[in-house]
């Protein structure tokens, strides 16, 4: 039964290339959904702080603009359920290479981020390999694992930002993807080199260990609901799990139309298999093999070709997503990430498309009749 659907080598090939592409294209984006996951949840987990506070407008992070006065930072701490706080001023800027180039990764360009040296475990960042920053007017900074990765930093290299030369005095891995492309110097002086003084991008909010977070985020807005935004590390998580939601469903969209398509090709292949082996299943009949017993053979046949089709589907979509990620993928703290769910449903639908594609050509071997197909030539 396993050689019988591959008789024909040509049109079998075809039939499990075009299922293949269906299951590749399903576990690329399973992969990329896993992926992302899994990176929302160290990003969670990495930073210590719950509350994200912006200006209203300003987007996350202020990635979009607008700027707080700095002496918000301890108007919030002093918020009932507060523990600690962190002003951060995030600039984007270019970034000049040894090798005379400019730029970093696709973008051109990495954030940098200001902060006070004490307060790098509210981002997540607890040990360094090195030495941290000194706050002042000194020119050092840390740098992530994926940026010292792409621009060949080490701990005493130098870095220009804004005509400034910075001393790179240590390297960190936070397990958050943005942190890790990105680097971190003390909050006086970028706020200086960009003529930002007094002035941050966002605070981060560190809540007392009895707290509520969400009730604390409240609080911040209802105090000043014309001026600030604050989003909790939940909230954060939510957001993006709905936009997961939405590569989920264009993958189950995908699922279908591999069923509908593969189901079209396993029907011509395994009908032209019976066709062709009509005097054959006559013998069978002859000898005494039962109607369900040729359903079956039929029937496993055409899900033997669809589970092939799978293996080879998901092979196709493992080695797509890793030359992707290698060629346009510079973050190191953003991987692809295949999981049991993904592989289950890649060979859920082979399944299905077997049975859908071989029940029509296995009952229609099963009912023919044993003197008509010994007589076909």
């Amino acid at each position: 039964m396993i050689k019988n659907p591959f008789r024909n080598r040509t049109r079998a090939t075809l039939a499990i290339i075009g299922i293949a592409i269906g299951i590749a294209t399903i576990v690329a984006l399973g992969m990329v959904t896993g992926g992302l996951q899994s990176s929302t949840q160290s990003t969670l987990k990495a930073g210590s702080a719950e509350i994200t506070v912006t200006k209203i407008g300003s987007g996350n992070f202020g990635s979009s603009g607008g700027v707080l006065d700095e002496s918000l930072v301890t108007d919030l701490k002093n918020t009932n359920g507060v523990k600690d706080t962190a002003g951060i001023l995030r600039v984007n800027s270019n970034v000049s290479t040894s090798s005379g180039g400019s730029g970093f990764g696709s973008m051109g360009g990495f954030l940098v981020n200001g902060i006070d040296s004490s307060k790098l475990a509210l981002v997540g960042i607890d040990s360094v390999n090195g030495t941290i920053f000194t706050n002042g007017s000194s020119n050092e900074i840390i740098i992530g694992k994926t940026v010292a990765q792409n621009l060949n930093k080490t701990v005493g290299s130098t870095i220009d930002i804004y005509g400034t030369e910075f001393e790179v005095t240590g390297i960190f891995e936070s397990g958050n993807f943005i942190y890790d492309t990105g680097a971190f110097t003390s909050l006086s002086t970028l706020q200086n080199l960009t003529n930002n003084t007094g002035k941050v991008s966002y605070i981060q909010v560190k809540v007392n260990d009895n707290a509520n977070a969400s009730q604390v985020s409240k609080t911040i807005q209802d105090e000043r609901p014309n001026d600030l935004s604050a989003t909790t590390a939940v909230d954060q998580a939510n957001r993006i799990n709905q936009s997961l939601g939405m590569i989920d469903t264009a993958s189950w969209a995908i699922s279908l139309l591999a069923i509908v398509i593969g189901g079209v090709g396993v029907i011509n292949t395994m009908i032209m298999s019976v066709f062709e082996r009509t005097r054959e299943i006559g013998v069978l009949k002859a000898v005494g093999w039962k109607d369900r017993r040729i359903l079956g053979m039929i029937l496993g046949e055409s899900i033997i070709l669809t589970l092939v089709a799978a293996v080879v589907g998901i092979i196709l979509g493992i080695v797509a997503v890793e030359i992707i990620f290698k060629l346009f993928i510079t973050s190191q703290s953003f991987e692809a990430v295949l999981t049991m769910d993904t592989l289950l449903k890649a060979f859920g639908v082979a399944l299905l498309v077997g049975i859908v594609g071989g029940l029509y050509p296995a009952y229609r071997a099963s009912r023919l009749a044993p003197t008509e197909a010994l007589r076909y030539e």
